[in-house]
Formats: C-alpha cells, structure tokens, sequence
C-alpha cells in the first residue's frame, strides 16, 4: 500500500508501533520512580507524567503508560506538522523526540530551528537538526549526554530513512 493511500487511523498505529519499539530499548525499564540526569521524577520507560514516588509500577503499567504518552507524542507532532505530508518514519522520528524532550523541538518555531524548518516544508533540513538535540541541563550546564546523541543519532537516521511499506 503506498503512503499517499494508507489511512491515517493506519498511519498513526504503525508510528506507534515503531515508535515504542524505538523508546522502550533507549529508555530501558525501571519499575520504581528515579530522577532523571535534569532532575525529573521518571518511571518505566521514561514516563514523566503522574509519577508516585516510592511506587512500583507493574510490566503492564508501564506498557500502557509508554502507549499513552507515545500516543501523545504523536498526537502533537500532527498538530505541529498540519498540512505537512510527514511519512511514517518520519513521525516515528519527531515522535521519540517529543516523548523525550517535549513538545519544543518540533512545535517551538521561535526557539527550535527545526521547528522552524517543519514550517516551511523543509523535511529533510528538519531530520538534520535532530542532531542539535543532545543536550540536557546538568547542574545548570548543558552538556552532551551519551544517551542523548545515541538517540539522536538513531532519530536522524529513521527520520532520512524512506517507508519500507
């Protein structure tokens, strides 16, 4: 089935799939809350959102939340890409980085070059800034974590990479 004839209900279920396969591994699974390298309270894989502290979260918690907060991450980067014909990887790619930074890469035009460069259709510019995005506050510095570049790099490389549907 070609792109341009793939239902977007289609779409978003394989961008899911392919995004939570990308973030489990990259995240890795801690079933009790830590505080990130920034200092945010974390659990699972990554999950940020509603976070007890002292609380052990099952497998199927952490399922469902990686889900719902890839499910938003996506559900974002649609609404920050309007009219943009993104393929599947390449919301695959935007995705993890909503999921892992937030919505400002992707939606931030006045602060994220590749923001900015989404805007004005610039796909391929956009896959290339995230690179730029490995940096994290540590101590009040920002600092390239390992990480971060390995995700970033990983993220890039989906994001150039045409659809094999």
């Amino acid at each position: 089935m070609s792109e341009s004839k793939m239902s977007p209900a289609k779409k978003k279920a394989m961008a899911l799939a392919m995004a939570t396969a990308l973030a489990a591994p990259m995240e890795g699974l801690r079933q009790y809350a830590y505080y990130d390298p920034p200092g945010i309270l974390t659990v699972c894989y990554g999950s940020t959102t509603d976070v007890v502290k002292g609380k052990k979260y099952s497998l199927e918690e952490c399922k469902a939340r990686l889900d719902s907060d890839m499910l938003n991450a996506i559900d974002i980067v649609e609404r920050c890409t309007v009219g943009k014909e993104l393929t599947v990887n390449q919301t695959v790619a935007f995705s993890d980085m909503v999921y892992n930074l937030g919505p400002k890469p992707v939606c931030d035009k006045n602060k994220s070059t590749l923001a900015r460069k989404l805007g004005v259709d610039d796909i391929l510019g956009a896959c290339n800034e995230i690179y730029r995005w490995n940096k994290a506050s540590v101590a009040g510095m920002m600092i390239a974590l390992p990480g971060l570049t390995k995700r970033r790099n990983k993220e890039a490389e989906i994001c150039k990479t045409p659809d094999q549907l």
